[in-house]
């Protein structure tokens, strides 16, 4: 076979019309070299690369995208610019509200083209083209929107470097294998495994790291040195894990979209022990006064090493160990293994009325916030006030109002929400033949609806009103946010609101306060997904090193296992009276908006021997995890949850991006990416 014939893409319009643009960017960029290492050459440069953290335009992170040739290998790179007056330069108008830190984040440094397994085009018909770039081991970087276009160039640029081909299931998608061998290019096209490097990148604070100009590795090595650390690979045929996470996400078509490109890497494992222990701190330049000589056998003493949250031994303050600096994977062997964990405190009983009243002024505006989340962070609320306390919990009322104001406000939204449902309501028969999308999100809601919590008295039996009222509520939010619209999951979120609510009216702005923070949960591009797995990952890596590196030894770093409890907040893992505690709990922010994914990390731990012990692999472990719904002890998990947030403390804070749903949305009028084409 012809190296031409591997490299033929002919029949691609984009790249025959391309060509020439490729030839002119590798002569117009190859000059540029101010911060490459001697012998690195750039074949590729594109100005005003963005990232999109979340939904919100001001925190989109615009970078340079480049491609970098040192020899035979080639590596891609996306730095953020500075803010203004940093010295960014020219193209330094990143977002202040974002600092150096936070942006650098998601820096992508040295990638070699080797450990990069494809690249999925995305063309929608409103807004920018961006693609999403799928790493060996699975996992992916955040969707690099284009702002000036470029992607026809970007594609061509990395056929001329390396094997790219496209895919003959789908014509946006593209596989990159970077062989020099002609041997491995043959049996490449056998589709049989190889070994190749993990992408190494790096959330380092330090002040080089934050500089647009400089793209050499952090512990200084030149591009070509990371070749000379591999690792196995996933085999092509993983994409089965995908087929069986339909089966049991019981989301399929929602998480099957999401499973190609949800989530990155953040390290390589290809560091040295010495090279960790030289390594800087993520969250700390301080010196660390903790022994950790040994830390990497305490690790491996023992397949399964014990863990304390099944079983402590003692409860201890740990006050003075929140202000340790900490070090990747000092914080689980060091607390964990030596102090044992601090225990959460005991539940309390739900707040009930008499007690509610105490925290109220005569008008009806609560005392002390802080002191009201507290309280239900503890023990939730009776059932009789969870009508009046959600809509505080949820921001649909404002914690400072009176009595007269909540009530005024709620006839105010009647009228409303009564307008906005005509929208739908008066479209006819003929109208809706040539309405596509109505036609589609409403066969889709009433589809779900209809088997949402039949289980539930409130919703059980045939022509149930309240079945009719969960699917006028979902219509209804479908035009209120026409971007959005409608998918599945969304119902399970709706169900106990309205449930608790008994108001059509008062439900919807309830479920609509929620989509606030939950939205970009949904969203096409999975900027919210992606964002909490990504924390989760880097919050277990903290909290459980050895547990983190099985799953990294299973090819499990994705945690699509956890996707279900993420995307739908646990809600088909507990009961219906322990799913509005639970939620009512989280919705109170007190100790973190990101309570739920500390909760993630308390379900791993409590059943990781099990895990670990077993040798479970993707597929296992995610019928395992679905297997747990119905069986998970809210009170405990909460108490541990409660106990990993306290000893994380700011660390644990501080991995979480910015922006990460639940967190509260700071703009008023929220844009969601595109989520259908229109």
């Amino acid at each position: 076979m012809h190296e031409a014939d591997i490299h033929d893409l002919s029949d691609d319009a984009d790249y025959a019309a391309s060509q020439q643009q490729g030839s002119r960017s590798i002569s117009r960029c190859g000059s540029d070299k101010r911060s490459e290492p001697s012998g690195a050459e750039v074949v590729f440069l594109k100005e005003n690369v963005a990232i999109h953290p979340t939904q919100y335009a001001s925190e989109r992170i615009r970078g340079r995208l480049r491609l970098i040739k040192q020899g035979a290998c080639l590596f891609m790179t996306w730095i953020p610019y500075k803010e203004i007056g940093s010295g960014g330069g020219a193209f330094g108008h990143s977002d202040a509200r974002l600092s150096d830190k936070d942006r650098n984040l998601y820096s992508i440094r040295a990638v070699p083209v080797t450990d990069i397994r494809s690249i999925r085009r995305h063309n929608p018909t409103l807004g920018w083209q961006y693609v999403i770039v799928v790493l060996s081991s699975g996992l992916a970087f955040p969707p690099l929107y284009f702002y000036n276009g470029g992607v026809r160039e970007f594609l061509a640029t990395l056929k001329q470097h390396a094997v790219l081909v496209r895919s003959a299931d789908d014509a946006n998608l593209f596989l990159l294998n970077d062989f020099q061998d002609p041997l491995q290019r043959s049996l490449s096209s056998l589709e049989l495994p190889r070994a190749v490097s993990v992408a190494p990148t790096s959330t380092s604070e330090s002040s080089s790291s934050s500089s647009v100009s400089s793209e050499r590795p952090e512990d200084g090595r030149s591009y070509s040195e990371y070749q000379k650390h591999g690792q196995k690979s996933n085999d092509p045929a993983r994409d089965l894990s995908i087929q069986v996470l339909e089966k049991f996400s019981l989301v399929t078509k929602f998480a099957r979209e999401t499973t190609s490109h949800i989530f990155r890497e953040i390290h390589s494992d290809n560091l040295n022990t010495n090279d960790r222990k030289n390594q800087a701190p993520i969250v700390s330049n301080s010196n660390n006064d903790v022994d950790n000589s040994g830390l990497e056998s305490a690790s491996t003493e023992s397949f399964v090493a014990a863990d304390p949250i099944e079983k402590p031994s003692c409860r201890k303050d740990i006050s003075a160990v929140k202000k340790l600096p900490l070090q990747w994977g000092v914080l689980s062997l060091f607390i964990f293994d030596k102090m044992t964990l601090v225990w959460g405190k005991p539940r309390q009983s739900p707040l009930g009325t008499e007690e509610w009243v105490t925290f109220l002024d005569a008008e009806g505006r609560i005392l002390d916030s802080k002191d009201l989340r507290k309280r239900i962070f503890y023990g939730g609320v009776e059932h009789q006030l969870r009508k009046e306390i959600w809509k505080i919990l949820l921001g649909y009322h404002d914690y400072d109002s009176t009595y007269a104001e909540r009530e005024y406000l709620s006839s105010m939204k009647k009228v409303e929400y009564k307008a906005l449902k005509r929208q739908w309501k008066s479209i006819s028969v003929a109208q809706a033949k040539k309405f596509t999308k109505f036609r589609e999100r409403k066969a889709l809601i009433d589809k779900d609806v209809v088997r949402t919590d039949r289980s539930i008295t409130f919703y059980d039996g045939d022509d149930n009103p309240n079945v009719m009222l969960l699917r006028d509520v979902l219509l209804t939010y479908s035009f209120y946010n026409f971007d959005l619209g409608y998918c599945q999951g969304m119902s399970d979120l709706l169900s106990p609101i309205l449930f608790v609510m008994e108001d059509e009216s008062e439900a919807f702005w309830c479920f609509v306060a929620l989509m606030e923070r939950l939205g970009p949960n949904f969203n096409r591009d999975q900027s919210g997904m992606h964002s909490q797995l990504f924390a989760l990952s880097m919050l277990l890596e903290l909290l459980d090193k050895p547990l983190h590196n099985y799953f990294k030894q299973k090819d499990c770093l994705n945690y699509f296992f956890c996707f279900r409890w993420v995307l739908i907040q646990f809600k088909r893992e507990f009961h219906y009276e322990q799913i509005m505690r639970m939620w009512e709990v989280v919705w109170t922010h007190y100790l973190s908006e990101h309570l739920h994914l500390y909760a993630c990390v308390a379900i791993l731990k409590k059943h990781r021997k099990k895990i670990m012990g077993e040798e479970m692999d993707f597929d296992t472990l995610l019928k395992f995890i679905n297997d747990l719904s119905g069986h998970i002890d809210l009170d405990a998990i909460l108490r541990d949850a409660e106990a990993l947030c306290v000893c994380a403390g700011e660390n644990g804070a501080a991995l979480i991006p910015p922006g990460t749903p639940p967190s509260l949305p700071l703009e008023s009028n929220l844009l969601y990416s595109q989520q259908d084409e229109l």
